[in-house]
């Protein structure tokens, strides 16, 4: 999976003042759940571009001074109504030995036989829920979308794998094939031309 580093300072005051000040100075109040205690640091809100504008599943590294890194993935961000500017950032703690829930993206690959043959391709399910280890989480869900014909389902039951859990139902539609409005048209057309000829003949 992929990683940033954020190098930030701990927090020694989280009042109203001290926070407004923070904000004020461009740097984005966070805390880090998971430990045994929780951890309030800051860091600039230029640090977490990469993090927070991305598609990507991502862990973030996160320096303090005097401390060991933790590792740590983003868990709920707060932004401001007006400016979309970043207000606060939770952080869940990662370990080795813990199973960790996250959402990864879905990438579909491949080309519909479908496709090909005129259908559309929808693009149901972007992220999957997943449980596992960190050590087994995927930075995205590869989804061969190839043998679906006009009509066809990739379904949650065909992702399954045994480094992790899915948290979806097997019958839920990830991606699909429908008949398009022009191959329906096509379709069309092409049985009252076989209708014509057969009549002339």
């Amino acid at each position: 999976m992929k990683s940033i580093t954020i190098k930030g300072q701990v927090r020694e005051s989280v009042g109203k003042r001290a926070t407004k000040a923070l904000r004020n100075a461009e740097q984005v109040p966070c805390v880090v759940y998971g430990g045994e205690t929780s951890v309030q640091f800051a860091a600039p809100s230029k640090s977490f571009r990469n993090l927070v504008y991305t598609a990507d599943a991502v862990v973030a590294n996160i320096e303090l001074e005097g401390q060991e890194p933790i590792h740590a993935v983003l868990q709920d961000i707060q932004f401001h109504p007006l400016t979309d500017a970043i207000l606060h950032i939770d952080f869940y703690q990662l370990f080795e030995d813990k199973d960790l829930t996250m959402e990864i993206p879905v990438t579909l690959t491949g080309n519909a036989v479908g496709v090909v043959g005129g259908g559309s391709l929808r693009h149901n399910l972007r992220k999957l829920k997943i449980k596992a280890l960190p050590a087994n989480l995927p930075e995205v869900v590869v989804a061969d979308i190839s043998e679906l014909k006009i009509g066809g389902k990739l379904l949650v039951s065909e992702l399954r794998n045994d480094a992790y859990t899915i948290m979806h139902s097997d019958n839920v539609v990830v991606a699909q094939v429908k008949m398009s409005r022009n191959a329906t048209k096509d379709s069309s057309e092409e049985g009252e031309e076989e209708e014509g000829e057969a009549a002339a003949e």
